[in-house]
């Protein structure tokens, strides 16, 4: 129920201070304004009606009619000394002025003063005044208390809590849309990728920032196009006397030892492959369509020629991903755990793969140091305890760059998962 994002929140506390000013307004309003109004004109109607009942009582019987049509005419008020047959006045929550006309009767006018209501035939307020010996009835229809003061306050709340909440959603869109725009390419650098030109708009301090990212954005760029290109130089450079080393060895005499033979070869191998990893690295990630793939056509080839064989669960489906890419991740994944792990199992569900080991598991706080170029567990730097380094940081590299996720999660009872989970 809590916004978790800047222009939730943003909206939420803005608007939410302007909805409660308006209250505390409406509040006050009615408390200083409407209400000392409405406390001065039940008054000058208690005093009008006091007045009125007085007057008719003095005036000869002649002259009363005269005055009653006067006083229906200017004043909408009914005069009748006949006894009215009508309650007290109650509680009346829909009239709240009634009561402050019934005190203001019993202020003003004698003894035993009071307001009546009449839901007989017309609906009229009668206030029954003693004078003279007479008790006067004097009237007034309900309409002339028809003010809707809720109505009117419960429909500035509606309006103004409305208007302000658009306000206060328009204004904070134009400032967090650039800050929405800058969090999405800050993602596309972070996947390797080179993002859009960002328009260099708005406010003086987005604007700013905007062109910093732009600059930033920029080198990292160029830095990238500069690592590849000298690791791929490096990697020229290497390969070519590691040809000249490989034809060295086929020339060698016929009395070489074998052994020496299969270890220069198996050198020579490693150093190849090593090069062809740290290539891969620089040379980053790019944008390779995506196509149908089945997922257990791939890991079968993936798992083939592999003692114990790899047992598949669940992977009997086709997904939508960069092949190449996919072929990587697993391939590596797997690898690691037929190094580490000895007994391995793969499990596929509806967007997660998992490669399931019940080697000696990876200690937690090393869980996310192993995706960094070159860190291993086992302290020696031989390829014959432990690889390269450098699989896992492929492996987030390309997961990263196709919006997937990779974790590695301790197996009950001893061991790793290797988590996979696709963004589609």
């Amino acid at each position: 129920m809590i916004p978790t994002s800047l222009f939730g929140r943003t909206v939420t506390t803005v608007a939410g201070a302007f909805v409660l000013l308006l209250l505390v307004a409406v509040g006050a309003g009615l408390y200083y304004v409407v209400h000392p109004m409405a406390a001065r004109s039940a008054d000058d109607l208690a005093a009008l009606m006091v007045l009125s009942a007085q007057t008719w009582v003095e005036l000869p019987p002649e002259t009363r009619p005269a005055f009653e049509r006067e006083l229906l005419h200017s004043h909408q008020l009914l005069v009748s000394p006949d006894p009215i047959d009508a309650e007290p006045l109650g509680t009346e929550l829909a009239f709240p002025y009634l009561p402050l006309v019934a005190s203001a009767i019993q202020e003003r006018g004698p003894a035993g003063s009071r307001l009546k209501i009449d839901d007989q035939g017309e609906p009229l307020i009668w206030a029954e005044i003693p004078v003279g010996g007479h008790a006067m009835h004097i009237g007034f229809f309900r309409e002339r208390l028809d003010l809707r003061i809720p109505t009117a306050a419960l429909l500035t709340l509606l309006v103004g809590g409305l208007l302000a909440l658009l306000t206060t959603a328009l204004l904070v869109r134009r400032l967090t849309r650039p800050l929405a725009r800058l969090a999405e390419a800050t993602t596309v650098v972070g996947r390797g990728a080179t993002p859009a030109t960002l328009p260099e708009s708005g406010a003086d301090e987005v604007a700013r920032l905007t062109r910093s990212f732009n600059r930033m954005a920029g080198q990292v760029h160029e830095l990238l196009a500069g690592r590849t290109t000298l690791l791929s130089g490096i990697s020229h450079d290497l390969r070519t006397p590691l040809a000249r080393l490989r034809l060295a060895l086929e020339m060698l005499p016929d009395s070489t030892p074998d052994h020496l033979r299969r270890r220069m070869a198996g050198d020579l191998d490693e150093m190849n492959r090593l090069i062809g990893l740290f290539l891969e690295v620089g040379r980053g990630v790019t944008g390779e369509p995506v196509a149908a793939v089945d997922l257990r056509a791939l890991l079968e080839e993936i798992v083939a020629g592999i003692e114990p064989p790899i047992p598949l669960h669940g992977c009997q489906r086709t997904i939508t991903a960069p092949p190449t890419a996919l072929r990587r991740i697993l391939t590596n994944l797997v690898d690691n755990a037929v190094r580490y792990g000895g007994e391995v199992e793969i499990h596929c569900s509806e967007a997660t793969i998992e490669v399931r080991d019940r080697g000696p598991g990876i200690p937690p706080e090393q869980r996310e140091a192993v995706f960094r170029p070159f860190h291993r567990l086992e302290g020696s730097r031989s390829t014959t305890t432990g690889g390269s380094g450098l699989g896992l940081a492929i492996v987030r590299q390309l997961a990263e760059a196709n919006g997937w996720q990779v974790a590695l999660l301790p197996h009950p009872g001893g061991g790793t998962i290797a988590t996979l989970r696709l963004s589609n």
